[in-house]
């Protein structure tokens, strides 16, 4: 043996340049070995060292070598017991990837011999091929980075808007991007993207998964590819698809610039993070890592059948958060975000799975959502959960608390239900417009906490949603079988795009006033990148393997795209101008003084008050909202003081146009209109209502009326 390997420290774990040498450490609580095997930079299937690590410190193999630089490659190997009975699926002829790998160099090869077992007369044995050719390699990374005077923007929870892209998705056809920055971090980053968010008005940018992730062998097979990316992997690297100067470590500088400037303009950064499975599946799935290092540990087993996976995700596999070393893992890869990448939070996918503990039930007070509101990294970024898995008990809107916000899908499916015309949909859906109280109060969480959107990456389009009945999968070649039809969508007309203007001139109506309504609603509003463009995946409602132009944002400069884009604005400007609109605490109901008016007052279409036996009628679609500016009104964190405006809110979910008379003049003697959901032109001249006026509000449309003082 020529490499000399000392003894090292069984922390921090993975791979760490000190500037003299490397520490190499793995935690495998049923491992007898770990051996870390090094490859030669200019030819990485040449393995150039073997040697176990020397020494094991609470189930953390670890090793240090001299004289190693960044950009050495290296994989594992474990050594244990073949035992699936027990959960053990040791087998040190597969190449594993450290969990802990700071940068990937490759793909693992879908065709190659990636399954840790074989089947002989029924009985899973040790497959006994080298996995090692067709297995991606790990690569110390320098962490040094001149960050400048770098700071994270800190938007307020309540005046955050989100803006959900794809890093290729989003970048990958702006013509203003350089091309060979098109699809990568560096186009992320480039003036001409920042330049759009900026004059769109948002304030967080959510990325679909950046983590190194793999495309399943069955899409490969097709000929697709996971586009979207959530089959992680590698938690600590940035996926090497979105590096423009060859991958791996490369990816990780462009991606700090890309943040670096995102913040510059004030923008924030927020991560899809998947923590609730990996890229290794059933126990029929690839040994890449996990289930080489540790299957026992890193998975939940069936109690029955250890030699199988309990599947909360739907994905083959669920990461087990209850075990200790499991949880440390998450935690350390959302630290190692924030303090090395400078994030600013996290979306956490199916984060129900997180919360599942002992006997595989998920519970409110779960070791997970303890540490994580305890540490003084990660309680001080924005944090948002998909609070629903597929296992039994999964769905948990309202069940995460502090510090988590939530994806609200109740908003999505009531916003939509009101919209397309169902009965009955008016008190829930004045609740959703409120905050959703319901869900998050009790929790001591504010109207933030819920996360509303009508649209997002996982489903239609606004376009689609507006112009199809029924999904068109096709392309994803399982005969349409896979996505949900949840007969949310709205079909105004004909099935797709439609020659007829009246047809078109209705979709476009209601596509205002779905997003209108998702920016005057209290909450945190989310856009899905595209939409304020027209951007269509022609009824594909799951898009998840589709790497080119039916998943890319196409910037259309065309009139009506150009008059959404100016429509989108508008409301995003509405929004941060208005304090009643983006409110701090949750409406309660009650008179905000001894004379004043309640602080939200609901109103039929004679201007006066509902009453209990109006939100008993079904076929009510027809309602208002005196929004009080005085209950509204914001205080700085220095005590400036931020006055609001009294607002008025009509929504017609009817056909029909409907005549709706003002308050009374106790509410306020005049109203300039501010928004007309009915009429494309995002701006005008403001037109004033005397007290007792009646103001057209068209059907399918909404209107916005300001108090004029």
């Amino acid at each position: 043996m020529s490499l000399p390997v000392w003894p090292g420290r069984p922390f921090p774990l993975g791979a760490t340049f000190d500037g003299h040498g490397v520490n190499f450490a793995v935690f495998s609580q049923h491992a007898t070995a770990v051996d870390l095997c090094l490859f030669a930079p200019l030819s990485p299937n040449t393995q150039t060292e073997r040697v176990p690590l020397p020494s094991r410190t609470n189930h953390v193999f670890h090793g240090y070598v001299p004289g190693l630089m960044p950009g050495a490659l290296y994989g594992l190997r474990a050594h244990g017991p073949w035992a699936p009975q027990d959960g053990h699926r040791f087998n040190p002829k597969k190449l594993l990837v450290d969990p802990y790998a700071r940068a990937l160099v490759g793909k693992p090869d879908p065709t190659g011999p990636l399954v840790g077992h074989t089947l002989h007369h029924g009985a899973e044995t040790p497959d006994a091929t080298d996995s090692a050719p067709f297995m991606p390699r790990c690569q110390v990374v320098d962490p040094a980075f001149d960050w400048g005077k770098d700071a994270p923007p800190r938007v307020p929870a309540h005046r955050t808007v989100l803006y959900e892209a794809h890093v290729k998705g989003l970048t990958a056809l702006h013509p203003k991007v350089p091309a060979r920055l098109r699809g990568t971090y560096a186009g992320l980053g480039h003036k001409a993207v920042v330049d759009h968010l900026l004059g769109l008005g948002v304030t967080t940018v959510e990325l679909l998964p950046i983590h190194e992730s793999v495309t399943e062998a069955f899409l490969a097979a097709k000929g697709l590819t996971n586009f979207w990316g959530y089959n992680t992997l590698g938690f600590f690297a940035p996926d090497q698809r979105f590096a423009s100067k060859g991958g791996h470590a490369s990816a990780v500088a462009e991606l700090k610039h890309a943040i670096k400037a995102l913040h510059a303009a004030g923008v924030e950064v927020v991560l899809d993070v998947v923590f609730n499975h990996t890229a290794e599946g059933n126990h029929e799935g690839p040994t890449l890592a996990f289930r080489g290092l540790d299957n026992a540990s890193y998975y939940w087993l069936d109690p029955s059948k250890r030699a199988r996976h309990r599947d909360f995700t739907g994905c083959g596999n669920s990461l087990n958060l209850s075990h200790p070393r499991v949880l440390q893992l998450v935690l350390d890869s959302l630290r190692a975000w924030v303090t090395e990448f400078h994030v600013d939070g996290f979306r956490l996918d199916l984060a129900s799975t997180l919360g599942r503990v002992g006997d595989g039930a998920f519970h409110e007070g779960a070791p997970f959502f303890a540490a994580v509101a305890q540490d003084p990294v990660l309680s001080t970024v924005k944090l948002f959960a998909e609070p629903w898995d597929v296992g039994e008990g999964g769905y948990r809107l309202g069940s995460f608390g502090v510090p988590f916000a939530e994806w609200n899908d109740r908003f999505r499916d009531t916003v939509r239900r009101f919209w397309r015309g169902d009965l009955g949909q008016v008190p829930p859906l004045a609740s959703r417009l409120t905050g959703s109280s319901d869900y998050f109060e009790l929790s001591g969480r504010k109207p933030s906490a819920s996360v509303n959107f009508v649209t997002c990456h996982d489903g239609f389009t606004l376009v689609d949603l507006t112009s199809y009945a029924h999904k068109h999968n096709e392309a994803n070649l399982e005969d349409n079988r896979d996505g949900t039809n949840d007969n949310l969508s709205a079909n105004w007309g004909v099935e797709g795009p439609s020659d007829d203007p009246a047809v078109e001139a209705l979709r476009a109506r209601v596509r205002r006033s779905l997003l209108a309504t998702l920016f005057v609603s209290a909450g945190t509003p989310m856009l899905l990148a595209g939409d304020e463009l027209l951007r269509t995946q022609r009824g594909n409602n799951n898009a998840y393997c589709q790497d080119g132009p039916l998943s890319f944002v196409a910037w259309r400069d065309d009139a009506s795209a150009q008059a959404m884009l100016a429509f989108t604005k508008r409301l995003l400007t509405l929004r941060a101008a208005h304090p009643a609109l983006h409110r701090l605490d949750f409406f309660t109901g009650r008179k905000t003084s001894p004379r004043g008016h309640k602080d939200v007052v609901w109103l039929g279409r004679t201007g006066k008050e509902l009453k209990d036996v109006d939100w008993t009628d079904a076929g009510l679609l027809t309602f208002g909202a005196f929004l009080s500016g005085e209950a509204s009104e914001e205080v700085g964190p220095r005590g400036e003081r931020h006055p609001a405006d009294s607002l008025l809110l009509y929504l017609n979910g009817a056909a029909d146009d409907v005549q709706v008379s003002l308050p009374s003049a106790s509410y306020g003697r005049r109203w300039r209109l501010l928004l007309d959901t009915s009429v494309e032109a995002a701006t005008g001249e403001p037109v004033a209502f005397a007290d007792g006026a009646t103001v057209t509000v068209a059907g399918k449309a909404l209107v916005l009326l300001q108090k004029e003082r």
